[in-house]
């Protein structure tokens, strides 16, 4: 049993369970605060009835025209939660946020080597929209899937067309 909840500045204090784990990507601190302080509505917290942090997600909504997007920054679950459902649960919290931004799509950065987590997002009906080489700039040989969900304002579900050549982080709109 969870509960999920946005995340508070308080969070910030408690929330180092999570993000030990090798995949997740971990920022600093005022890193989050900007978050917290520009997009609250896209940051939310799985809670254990104990109050434990079972995992989070972060994202914003960004772009313009056709672009408008909603885009999942973090999402990590504690090593002792996975297998639960709680991802899923926090990407669907994230996509209705984005449906009532009118947004056109959902889109990700996922690790080329993180075979698990791109399995759950194709699950959930993510594609492959495409490659950004090198992407993680701690590990340069480290490609990144930039993986794309089309949302009901994307009729002709236009924004899920894959490119069919990689592009460069600083090609990246």
């Amino acid at each position: 049993m969870s509960t999920l909840r946005p995340f508070t500045c308080d969070d910030l204090f408690k929330f180092n369970n999570v993000n030990l784990d090798p995949l997740t990507e971990t920022y600093g601190l005022s890193f989050y605060m900007q978050y917290l302080a520009h997009w609250p509505e896209y940051f939310q917290l799985a809670e254990s009835p104990s109050g434990e942090i079972m995992g989070y997600i972060m994202g914003k909504a960004e772009g313009v025209g056709d672009n408008w997007h909603g885009h999942v920054t973090a999402l990590t679950v504690s090593p002792d939660y996975r297998r639960l459902g709680l991802a899923a649960t926090l990407m669907k919290f994230l996509e209705e946020v984005s449906e009532k931004k009118q947004a056109y799509f959902v889109d990700l950065f996922v690790r080329v080597s993180n075979k698990v987590a791109i399995n759950m997002y194709q699950q959930l009906g993510y594609i492959v929209y495409r490659t950004v080489l090198e992407y993680y700039s701690g590990d340069p040989d480290e490609d990144a899937y930039d993986m794309r969900k089309a949302l009901s304002k994307d009729v002709k579900k236009q924004s899920v067309v894959p490119l069919a050549h990689p592009v460069r982080p600083e090609e990246v709109d």
